[in-house]
Order: structure tokens, then sequence, then C-alpha cells
């Protein structure tokens, strides 16, 4: 038997008889009166006053100093040699001098800043291989064509690791030397494990497999460096073993890509257990070694390095306080313009004027 049809009469699309479909439910409907708007906008705007003051502060006691050594000090020379690509294998070092202005108390941490690098371009995003960079066997012979044109060098061997992001890698080595009043040198301890994330050094990069009669540089055998690097993947640390490969905190910190053209990323963190550093980083002077090999104009950029306090809100930046100080005077306005029509016109109108 067929399906029973139903009624084509003008109640046919009717809905049903339910208090829900109907729109018969119970519901709450505010009554918006001046007595209740108005002291709700005076008290926002009395709230986002005080979280943008409390945080202004909070703020303000975050200390933080940027050394631009893009060309300073003895750096004009290494600026200048690392325009020529055909330099790029040229060491080179330069110092900066630069003065700390007060106590930077307790645990502070290093960066190393860009300015003017593009990472979050699509097709530089892209030119990377996470298959290769968790360690599986076939991808470090046979790097996914996203990487190209760093996927293989000049005479077809496999580049390890591949691609753009790989490739322009920061490479510049940073060591701080504080100049106390005696004339002594003391060079700043830094930690230079643990800057990574945890799931990024334990989960989306991974070595090759490797044992006690099988090294991480047969691991990487058949495969050569990116163009632009000094050292092979598996030679990154001289000091820790541990740290070289796919899981080089260098390289994973480096790997994840900034979102904006200005960013600075982790470099170390005060090692606070030697010397005069128990209490953080001491005023006076300090002096800036760099190993110089990380080109910047090309891309009209410039280095820098950043040190700086964290606390319970991070780093220094004023975006939140003033988003809530600007919120906070709209509102009062808004406020007080309200207040000005209500007394004006009253309420019902009735003290409109005819």
């Amino acid at each position: 038997m067929g399906k029973k049809q139903a009624g084509t009469g003008p109640l046919s699309r009717r809905p049903d008889n339910s208090a829900f479909k109907q729109q018969r439910l119970p519901a709450w409907s505010p009554s918006l009166t001046a007595q209740t708007v108005l002291p709700t906008f005076y008290i926002l705007s009395l709230v986002c006053l005080f979280l943008g003051i409390w945080l202004f502060i909070t703020v303000e006691n975050t200390y933080e100093l940027k050394v631009d050594y893009t060309n300073a000090g003895t750096c004009e020379r290494c600026f200048d040699l690392r325009k020529h690509v055909i330099a790029s294998k040229t060491a080179c070092t330069c110092t900066v001098s630069f003065q700390v202005p007060k106590l930077f108390q307790g645990d502070v941490f290093f960066y190393y800043g860009l300015r003017n690098f593009h990472q979050n371009l699509r097709r530089y995003m892209d030119s990377r291989d996470d298959a290769q960079m968790v360690g599986r066997k076939n991808n470090l012979k046979a790097p996914s064509s996203y990487c190209a044109p760093f996927d293989f060098d000049a005479n077809k061997v496999p580049i390890a690791p591949c691609g753009a992001v790989a490739n322009s890698v920061f490479n510049d080595s940073l060591t701080v030397v504080y100049n106390p009043a005696d004339g002594s040198e003391i060079q700043v301890p830094l930690y230079r494990k643990g800057i990574a994330w945890y799931t990024d050094k334990n989960v989306k990069f991974r070595n090759p497999p490797t044992n006690d009669t099988f090294t991480l540089q047969q691991a990487f055998e058949g495969t050569t460096r990116p163009l632009y690097w000094q050292r092979p993947v598996y030679e990154l640390d001289d000091t820790n073993s541990n740290n070289n490969g796919f899981i080089n905190d260098d390289l994973i910190v480096w790997m994840r890509e900034a979102a904006f053209p200005n960013f600075k990323k982790l470099y170390g963190v005060l090692n606070r257990a030697q010397g005069p550093f128990t209490e953080g980083l001491p005023p006076g002077n300090y002096t800036l070694s760099i190993n110089y090999n990380f080109p910047v104009e090309p891309f009209r950029g410039r280095k820098e390095l950043v040190i700086s306090m964290v606390t319970w809100f991070g780093g220094q930046n004023y975006f939140l306080p003033i988003a809530y100080l600007v919120t906070s005077g709209l509102i009062l306005v808004a406020a007080v313009v309200l207040t000005m029509v209500y007394v004006k016109v009253g309420k019902n109108g009735k003290n409109m004027e005819e």
C-alpha cells in the first residue's frame, strides 16, 4: 500500500498546537528603563577603568630592554659582509655594549627579535615537511614537494630538514657578558634547554630511530644540510648530544612561525644559581658578543636582543590596558549622552517642547 498523502488544504502546513511550536513558552523580557540602563553603563565604565589602571601598573612594573645590534658597535663590518651570498659561510664576530639601567628582579628571559621578517606568508609557512620532522625514514630521502625549491640540492641530494622555514633558521649565536665596576668580566649564564613547547619537543619533532650501534649521523646519511646552514642537523649542539637533530630546541622554536612581521623568539632563561645573578639581572654595563650569521639586508630588517621580565600578565604589552581604558572612556561618554537625553526629554517624552 502506498503512503497516505498529507492534506493539501490551507491548514496543512500549520505547526502543531504545542506550547513550543506556537511560542507560548514562559519567557522573561527585561524592561529597559533609564533607572536600570544608566547605572549599568556607569558601573561598566568604572570596572573597565579599574582593570585598565591595574593592568597598566602591572605592565609598567614589567621591565623590557631591547638592544638593536644590526649594524651597531663593531657589527657594521659583519652587516656589510652578509649582504653578499658568496660570503654567507665566512665567519664574522662582533660586539655591542649596552647598559641595564635597573635591576631585572626574578626570572629574566632573553629573546632574539626580528623586524620586517614575514613568517606568516602562506607559501613560506607551507614550505616544510612535517612527516620528515617526526623522523620518518621515507621522508628523509623523499622530501615533500611543498619544500621545493629547498627539497634537493644541486646534486639532487635530499635536504634535511627541507623547506624555506628550516632553510632560513635564525643562526646567530649570542653571548652576554656582565662588566661590573671592578673591571672583571662575568658571562651571563643562560638555560638553553627547555625553551620549546612540550608538545613540539615530544610530539611534533622527533629524530629518526637510533640505537647504541646506529648513530644519529648514520640515520641522516644520504641527506645534506640546508643551503645556508653552516652545520648539518645532527651537529647543531656541541655541548649536548641530546639536543641535536630535529629535536634541537632552537630549531623547534624557529619552526613555530610568528603571526606578525615584528616578533621575538625565546633564546634562553637566566640561570640565577650563579654569581651576582641570584636576585636577577643586576644593573650596570654589559657587552653582547655575536657570531653574526643571519642576514637581514635582503628584506630590510633589523635584529635585536630583547631582555624581559615576565609576570602573571606576561611580558611588557600595553595593548590590553589601553584597550580597557579606551573602552571605559567610550562607555562613560555614552552614559553621559544618554543621561543628558533623559534629563532633557524625560520619561515618555514629557519634557519635549511642543
